[in-house]
């Protein structure tokens, strides 16, 4: 799949000769050329490592005003001619010719670039210039090009500037001419529509215009003004023919404006007035898959305008939307939303920043709307045009994750992204957090093999095989070292099409261009050198699809030809050895089918019981209890995913609309497999599937395999790049945009997230009552990061099963209670019990849920007060708080009401003063008010402890033993006054200050009520000097936060005129004006001070601020004193 990393690039362009319209023609990419139509010329650049400006063709002024702006272009598949169409229906022929110029770009390796010369061949008027008619695009082959008019009619012209006849799709054959009625869906989701039969002289569409030509050998499309489309079939020898071309279906998307064909995969993207894409399957029926767009990131049609272009990628696994008013977002099949340069404003977002109010917009790409987009041949880079822009070219940069298809085998324990020139890998190892590592290829191999095109990691991750156009190279992520072939005359003979990891061998699907044939290289890892070679092994066609498993591999032609080898080596893979490596056939299968042609398929290892496995620690491939793999997955072209019985050929259905998939069963890891009990993984439209082994006798039967978990489905935003085993979790990749002030765009960057799966291997292995196996999973993944919230969610899942299950019975009296979903309830929680996180998963999962149904949750964990008790006694005083409200509910208000009593005095002990505070809160609302509100409570859902703590949306009052609602407070409000005093008297006696702030803070205890209470018990002082250095002993005045609680004391000091107090705090916060303010009244009270602090040698630190206040006093009059 494609994802977008880096700055986006900017090609500039020649101005224009002055031209009336200011926007780009055309934009293809061929041979890795790239070619450029603006109104007034034309610019051919190089669209390989170096983008660099090859040739360019000016017309003149004189030119443009008789003939007119260049309109419409298309570029010959050869890439040697180019037909422009002008506005003022001149049709101009130019020849594209490569030089023997070569350009130097700097370097130690010379430039593969050479300089080109655009020349006009012929320039005529056509026929139907004189019409008043505009013109659709321009689609070709090889012979002749083809461009739709107003009037509905198509034109054909020759290369060689012959005009054909004009053709019409006027007459259909009978019942042949259906009309798909599209949904209007705003949903990324699948749909299927009924049929619509059009009958023959239904002919109203040819008074409408041909405004889009679609032609991917052998259907060509034709989209009309009205939202019509024809879907022709056209002959085998290209558009010459014209009594061939015939529509043979017709689609109805009534607001449809441009359309672009995946041939691989047989599927049409039309994009509509709406701003959504449709996407229909070609393969059958016509029938609508599913739509796509940016409403459920909350941008309408309003803020994207209509869809402009769609671009669909070199394997059509993904396509890129272009909007008229702006931006531009890349899909895959699936409807995962893969990159947007559209920032995120309607809702929070993974991928995208959230955007402030007013905030500018300025560096965001596209912001005018699109007008073109082109991917290149290798789909690393994607050309876009902005609307309404002829200066410049953005080029956007990408990497593929490994899609697991074709002759290249994978891993799912190392994910990697590769671009046409570094490599983007997931790290993990030892860490919670996964982060991506930008690895570059060496420059002496990527300059000369440019593009990177195969990427395969080994089994254990740790070794990666790497091959451009030529050559091979190997990377040792554990060591961080390269190896390359010594001589580069040998690099140079390879021509990589797949590659393979045979344990500690390499095998290279090698193409010989001079017999056109292919055959398979093994490489030791070791050394890279025709010394060194194994085995070379000549195979009878192109493969289409390669696996490996221990030391079989499939190789697969076609149409389907199946052939399985064995590998032997004898002798040891070291360099001071020289081992044999033979070949043989084990099996060859050659199957009929009409299905598509196969994408991926993947050896199905025979997983022998646990017990086999710990008794004969299979672990190696040499292992002689390992047997032939029986069976294999097939993934077709189509999405299709099927599994083919290799003894007898047998194939059989699974699912559909399947991008990728992953075989995890069999394979042995050398940390714990957390998922050695599933046999694959997919991932489709419908999110993340698991597939288990049945218990059954057959394992062929359709009922061996259950497709469980739908709550896997992963967002929308994420793509699945693999799995690691040994934590459970399944790793994706989303886009991020980083912003600059520096910079004109931002940065896109992958970024990289995990998805657990352990709780679904939990429910289902104790839905099989393995309970045995499930513990000895959970015990392995007892270290891992997100444990607890694994055990959270499946105690959730499982009690929401039992919830619904609860709901449809009162639905259905007449059937009777099922106690199997209770019973899983029970074995869930016996479960989770033998963990230390079994209490805060409990009551996380009752927060979740509605408390009507409390009951039965505990009647299965265990009774609220137990495990309350339970907490308290092992000090886990905050889970212990979140019992309270189920308590109350379950146990009654009196018993919630003594434990969060005992709770109180316990976290005060411990100074934990926020979580009193919520307790306090609790207790004085339960007191006055819990009757009242029970019947209210009952109807909500619980949250955290700060939902049953009942904050007041006025400001908290403090206790007033004076206030008539004191006086009506029950016995045990009074204990928590009792309680709150005797814990401030003893802050105060021990002038523990800061915790006495934090205490005042966090119970909104009356400090002031207090000291006038205790101004001649605990807090009296009794001298100033021991007063002084003890409270400043206390309060390190060098800390600011101890500053700010000296600054809260003085404030409440003042407040009840506590001389004492405040002339210590005053003195350490060295504030002399509240100082002088006292002694100004009270000159007694300012000698004592000052002979005090001159007295003490301890107190020198404090002679700046007396002689401060010396120099104060001193200027008040005599009369004032």
């Amino acid at each position: 799949m494609y994802m977008a990393y880096g700055w986006p690039q900017v090609i500039p362009l020649q101005p224009g000769a002055c031209p009336v319209s200011e926007q780009i023609v055309y934009l293809k990419v061929i041979n890795r050329l790239l070619l450029v139509v603006a109104p007034s010329h034309i610019e051919l650049w190089s669209s390989s490592q170096n983008k660099v400006r090859l040739g360019k063709y000016t017309r003149d002024s004189n030119s443009l005003l008789r003939e007119g702006e260049n309109s419409q272009a298309v570029w010959s598949p050869d890439a040697k001619m180019v037909a422009v169409l002008t506005s003022s229906f001149f049709l101009h022929i130019f020849k594209i010719q490569i030089t023997e110029k070569r350009l130097q770009i700097g370097g130690k390796h010379s430039s593969a670039l050479f300089l080109a010369t655009i020349s006009l061949l012929l320039s005529e008027q056509v026929p139907f210039s004189d019409m008043n008619l505009t013109m659709s695009n321009i689609v070709c082959d090889n012979k002749h090009l083809l461009v739709g008019l107003s009037n509905g009619s198509l034109h054909l012209i020759s290369w060689k500037g012959e005009f054909c006849e004009a053709l019409e799709l006027r007459s259909h054959p009978h019942g042949s001419n259906e009309v798909t009625v599209a949904q209007h869906s705003l949903d990324n989701g699948s749909s299927s529509e009924a049929l619509r039969v059009v009958t023959p002289n239904d002919n109203s569409f040819h008074s409408y215009s041909v405004i889009h030509l679609e032609l991917s050998l052998p259907l060509l499309v034709v989209l009309y003004s009205d939202g019509k489309l024809a879907l022709c079939s056209i002959s085998k020898k290209g558009l010459k023919h014209t009594e061939f071309i015939k529509a043979e279906r017709w689609l109805d998307c009534s607001d449809a404006v441009c359309a672009s064909v995946a041939s691989d995969q047989q599927i049409i993207a039309i994009g509509t007035t709406r701003g959504v894409v449709q996407l229909y399957d070609l393969a059958e029926s016509v029938s609508l898959l599913r739509t796509v767009s940016l409403y459920d990131w909350g941008y309408s049609m309003e803020d994207t305008g209509s869809v402009s272009c769609i671009a669909w990628t070199p394997d059509n696994s993904a396509f890129a939307v272009g909007w008229k008013l702006r931006g531009l977002t890349v899909w895959s099949v699936s409807g995962c939303r893969l990159m947007s340069t559209i920032r995120q404003i309607g809702i929070s977002s993974v991928s995208s920043p959230m955007v402030k109010p007013h905030q500018d917009f300025k560096y965001e790409p596209l912001m005018g709307g699109t007008s073109l987009m082109q991917w290149d041949e290798y789909g690393y880079r994607l050309y876009v045009i902005e609307e309404g822009s002829s200066e410049r070219i953005l080029s956007f940069s990408f990497g593929k994750c490994c899609l697991n298809r074709g002759v290249s085998g994978t891993t799912y324990v190392r994910q990697v992204i590769y671009s046409d020139d570094r490599l983007l890998i997931v790290q993990s190892e030892d860490t919670d957090e996964l982060k991506l590592l930008h690895l570059n290829l060496p420059v002496s191999y990527i300059s000369q093999n440019w593009p990177l095109l195969h990427v395969v990691a080994s089994k254990d991750g740790m070794y990666l095989a790497i091959a451009g156009v030529h050559g091979l190279i190997l990377y040792d992520l554990r060591y961080k070292k390269w190896r390359l072939f010594g001589d580069v005359s040998q690099e140079q003979k390879i021509q990589c099409k797949g590659l393979l990891w045979l344990g500690k061998i390499v095998v290279v699907c090698n193409y010989i261009d001079s017999s056109n044939s292919y055959e398979l290289l093994f490489y030791p890892r070791y050394h890279l050198d025709q010394s060194s070679l194994l085995c070379r092994k000549p195979l009878l066609g192109k493969p289409i699809v390669m696996d490996v498993f221990q030391d079989y591999i499939l190789v697969t032609y076609r149409p389907f030809d199946v052939h399985i080898f064995h590998v032997n080596i004898i002798g040891e893979l070291s360099p001071s050895n020289t081992p044999t490596l033979q070949l043989s056939t084990v099996r060859e299968l050659s199957i009929m089918t009409a299905k598509s042609h196969p994408a991926a398929m993947r050896f199905i290892p025979e997983q022998p019981s646990s017990e086999f496995v710990s008794r004969n620690h299979l672990s190696s491939s040499s292992d002689p209890f390992v047997r032939q793999p029986a069976r294999c997955l097939i993934l077709r072209t189509n999405g299709e995913l099927s599994l083919l019985d290799l003894d007898d050929g047998r194939e059989r259905g699974l699912t559909d609309s399947v991008e990728l998939f992953w075989v995890t069963c069999g394979q042995t890891e050398e940390k714990a497999n957390l998922i050695e009990d599933v046999s694959w993984l997919d991932y489709g439209h419908r999110g993340m599937q698991v597939w288990y082994p049945s218990p059954g006798v057959d394992s062929f039967k359709q009922e061996d395999f259950l497709q469980l978990d739908p709550e896997l489905e992963f967002d929308r935003e994420v793509y699945p790049l693999g799995l690691l085993p040994y934590a459970g979790v399944v790793v994706g990749v989303s886009q991020r945009m980083s912003f600059s002030s520096c910079t004109e765009f931002p940065c896109f960057e992958p970024t990289p997230q995990a998805q657990t799966i352990l709780h679904c291997l939990l429910r289902h292995l104790l839905q099989r009552d393995k309970i045995e196996e499930a513990l000895r999973l959970a015990r392995l993944s007892a270290e891992k990061p997100h444990f607890s919230h694994c055990l959270e969610w499946l105690l959730f899942t499982v009690f929401d099963a039992e919830i619904s299950r609860q709901n449809a019975n009162k639905n259905q009296i007449s059937v009777p209670k099922s106690a199997t979903s209770f019973l899983l309830l029970e074995k869930t929680c016996d479960l989770i019990k033998t963990f230390p996180e079994y209490f805060d998963v409990v009551v996380s999962v009752a927060r979740k849920t509605d408390g009507r149904h409390w009951a039965d949750l505990f009647s299965a964990a265990g009774r609220s007060t137990e495990l309350f008790e339970e907490c308290f006694q092992r000090r886990w005083y905050r889970t212990a708080a979140c019992y309270i409200l189920v308590i109350a509910k379950l146990e009654g208000p009196a018993v919630s009401q003594y434990c969060a009593l005992r709770l109180l005095q316990a976290t005060l002990d411990e100074s934990l003063y926020e979580l009193a505070g919520e307790l306090v809160r609790f207790l004085l609302r339960s007191g006055r008010e819990y009757d009242q509100a029970t019947g209210e409570s009952e109807k909500l859902s619980p949250r955290f402890l700060g939902y049953f703590l009942f904050h007041s949306n006025s400001r908290k009052q403090p206790f007033d033993s004076k206030s008539a609602s004191f006086k009506e407070q029950n016995a045990h409000i009074a204990s928590v006054r009792n309680i709150l005093e005797s814990h401030a008297s003893y802050l105060m006696s021990g002038k523990e200050l800061t915790k006495l702030v934090a205490f005042v803070k966090g119970t909104q205890f009356d400090l002031v009520e207090f000291l006038q209470r205790e101004r001649y018990g605990c807090a009296r002082l009794e001298n100033f000097a021991s007063g002084l250095e003890l409270i400043g002993q206390k309060l390190q005045m060098n800390n600011l936060q101890s500053r700010l609680d000296a600054e809260f004391l003085l404030a409440h000091m003042c407040s009840v005129k506590f001389k004492e107090w405040i002339v210590i705090l005053a003195t350490l916060l060295r504030r002399s004006e509240v100082l002088f303010d006292l002694f100004r009244h009270d000159m007694q009270l300012w000698t004592a001070y000052m002979m005090t602090l001159q007295s003490q040698p301890a107190f020198t630190e404090y002679y700046d601020l007396l002689k401060d206040l010396e120099e104060q006093i001193s200027s008040i009059p005599n009369s004032e004193k």
